[in-house]
């Protein structure tokens, strides 16, 4: 129980650096020639204050559910109930203030409507034992619809209810076919993760070759059409012709200048995009040392799906509660009371609390096994990051991930807010009004997405260095901000490359699929099975493709702390031989670019080299077998000759 629950005493060393918490273990040298873990700090419980606040929310929505179950009934929902508020289909309680309440209508099953239904006053509500009863009615969800309505008219007209029968025995007869569909699409997700690790390079390189012909094609074609539409169109053309002309013109400046800024992008970010493939690599890596981070989003969907079932169980039960309301001598109804009312609200923020606390927790669990894989040297005693992972979320980090999913909900609420008051005042004259409320929730979206995006790299930052939010939030900021082009160029090249991994899956499952379904004899609609195969394909590919998103968001921040804390002579670094041939060919250009000005870096660009190459030598010789465990009777001063040996030998081999 203690270990779970550091914040009553508890500490521990923090474990960014890998599975070892033994300072011998540790391969940072000091002037003293000991060897101390330059990121080994004490981590504790962070933002405290926070699970106690969540804790006492969810203890004031359990106390107001049950207040409005004290006063509902589950079945005036499912059921409804008549004029005198006897629930079909129940055995009521009666009530001494109205005469004909208390009425037995289990035989009486299903809700009659009728009236003119200009006012609530109009309708009249009873229960009846068959909707045959009245002609013209038929049984749906314990309500007698007329048959002749507007729905029921256009389903018997367009043959949308034999249309949803043949598509149910569609599905009936392609069960085997969409199981095999749906394993394809996880082949094709664990392929297009292979690619990426194998042949992130070309990859990257294809998709901006891509997008640059794409530009220039549309660019071109746009051009030749406002030729062809100005040869076309005769002098004396009316208004409506020269301003279709215009309309082609601005279209070819404005692909024009969208192209030019393209090409200026590439063309400025081309040594970021080599770190982008460089971290599509890594995280490859990554993931191939810890497959089960693929089954993080399994586990998030699961339970963001028992969370939508429990929301609208708790929502039914709050717009089923009331007061009963007599409004005559065989007339009643149920209204809300404000306690009623303000839990409908609090439900849902509880449910976006929920939601994106569930989320924040997966972020946290692939942040902090990723950083630890990062910050271990020695790759074959990585041990267990991802149960790591869950320790240091389930006993100091939960507040942080309430804290940060807290901030992302409260914004979703008052979109949400903020949308509903649109409906309720929105004047289709009034178009400043109109054009406020827009303008409101774009700039609301907009903060969303950027709260979003600065919480999911702070809780990588708590990950790696256990501290709490808001310093955490400050640090990865400063990162970002320090490295804006890196950030752009993986922002940009990266998401675009996931996002076409993602059509690549749903693309090459729909075509296997078209094989499958389209040789299955007495489809009458081959194509809605294909929509849903489409869409489980889309899921899929999506799971896999947030787990590499993650990562890569991970490494890349493990990455510029690497840069920062460390400088591969007296503090080594951490990163891979690639990262370190990026940080190499970054410098030695920025001292080619100060040479071309005049300026002396010879020796400073000499240093750097051979600061890289002392940080490979030392994380080469670090990974060799530790010489005190092989040979026990080897005296301190043999093991450092050896160990500086091992170094040397890994200078020597390091390639420039």
């Amino acid at each position: 129980m203690q270990q779970l629950c550091c914040c009553f005493g508890t500490r521990t060393d923090k474990v960014s650096p890998g599975e070892s918490f033994d300072q011998s273990k540790s391969s940072t040298p000091t002037s003293d020639g000991t060897l101390n873990n330059i990121f080994r700090t004490e981590r504790h419980c962070t933002d405290i204050l926070f699970i106690a606040i969540k804790a006492a929310f969810i203890l004031i929505l359990l106390v107001l559910i049950i207040y409005c179950m004290a006063f509902g009934d589950i079945y005036r929902i499912v059921n409804g109930y008549d004029d005198c508020a006897n629930v079909c289909g129940r055995d009521n309680l009666p009530d001494e203030k109205l005469a004909c309440k208390g009425a037995d209508r289990t035989e009486q099953k299903f809700l009659l409507v009728t009236g003119s239904g200009v006012t609530t006053s109009d309708l009249h509500r009873m229960c009846v034992a068959s909707c045959n009863e009245v002609e013209g009615f038929k049984p749906w969800l314990n309500r007698c619809i007329r048959v002749s309505n507007p729905t029921e008219e256009v389903a018997t007209r367009t043959g949308l209810r034999n249309f949803f029968q043949e598509v149910s025995e569609d599905l009936d007869a392609c069960q085997r076919e969409i199981v095999w569909l749906a394993l394809t699409a996880f082949f094709c997700s664990l392929l297009t993760l292979v690619l990426l690790r194998v042949l992130p390079g070309l990859i990257v390189w294809l998709v901006l070759v891509a997008v640059l012909l794409a530009c220039t094609t549309g660019t071109i074609w746009l051009w030749f059409k406002w030729r062809h539409e100005v040869e076309q169109t005769a002098p004396e053309a009316g208004e409506s012709a020269r301003m279709r002309i215009n309309n082609w013109l601005y279209y070819a400046i404005g692909a024009t200048v969208a192209t030019v800024i393209v090409c200026l992008v590439i063309l400025v970010m081309r040594r970021r995009i080599k770190l982008v493939v460089q971290l599509f690599r890594e995280a490859g890596k990554a993931i191939a040392s810890m497959p089960l981070l693929l089954a993080e989003p399994v586990l998030t969907f699961v339970t963001i799906g028992g969370a939508i079932a429990l929301y609208v169980y708790f929502t039914v039960w709050i717009e089923s509660a009331g007061m009963l309301v007599i409004e005559g001598n065989n007339s009643a109804r149920y209204e809300k009371d404000p306690t009623m009312l303000l839990t409908r609200w609090y439900n849902l923020l509880a449910f976006l609390w929920f939601a994106q606390f569930v989320i924040g927790c997966q972020h946290m669990v692939i942040a902090g096994a990723v950083a630890g894989w990062f910050f271990t040297r020695n790759k074959s005693q990585l041990g267990s990051p991802i149960g790591r992972a869950y320790g240091n979320l389930l006993r100091y980090h939960l507040g942080t991930v309430a804290f940060g999913s807290f901030v992302i909900a409260l914004v979703q609420f008052l979109r949400m807010l903020l949308k509903l008051l649109m409906h309720l005042v929105r004047n289709p004259q009034n178009r400043v009004t109109n054009c406020l409320f827009d303008c409101c929730q774009c700039c609301l979206r907009c903060f969303e997405r950027f709260l979003q995006y600065l919480t999911r790299n702070a809780y990588i930052l708590t990950a790696m260095h256990g501290d709490p939010f808001c310093r955490a939030g400050q640090h990865a900021f400063r990162l970002l901000t320090s490295n804006a082009l890196r950030v752009a160029a993986i922002n940009s090249v990266g998401d675009f490359v996931l996002v076409l991994a993602k059509v690549f899956v749903v693309v090459a499952t729909a075509l296997v699929g078209m094989e499958l379904i389209q040789r299955k004899p007495g489809l009458h609609h081959p194509y809605v099975p294909l929509i849903l195969v489409g869409i489980f394909a889309y899921l899929v590919a999506h799971c896999f493709m947030t787990v590499y998103e993650m990562t890569v968001d991970t490494i890349f921040l493990c990455f510029c702390e690497d840069c920062e804390t460390n400088d591969g002579i007296g503090r080594p670094y951490y990163m891979s031989r690639g990262l370190m041939e990026f940080v190499q060919n970054s410098k030695r250009a920025l001292a080619i670019d100060g040479s071309r000005a005049g300026t002396t870096t010879d020796h400073h660009d000499h240093h750097q080299q051979q600061a890289l190459r002392d940080g490979k030598a030392w994380m080469a010789a670090d990974s060799k077998p530790s010489l005190q465990q092989a040979s026990p009777s080897l005296g301190n001063t043999t093991i450092k000759q050896q160990q500086q040996q091992l170094r040397t030998a890994a200078i020597s081999e390091t390639v420039d």
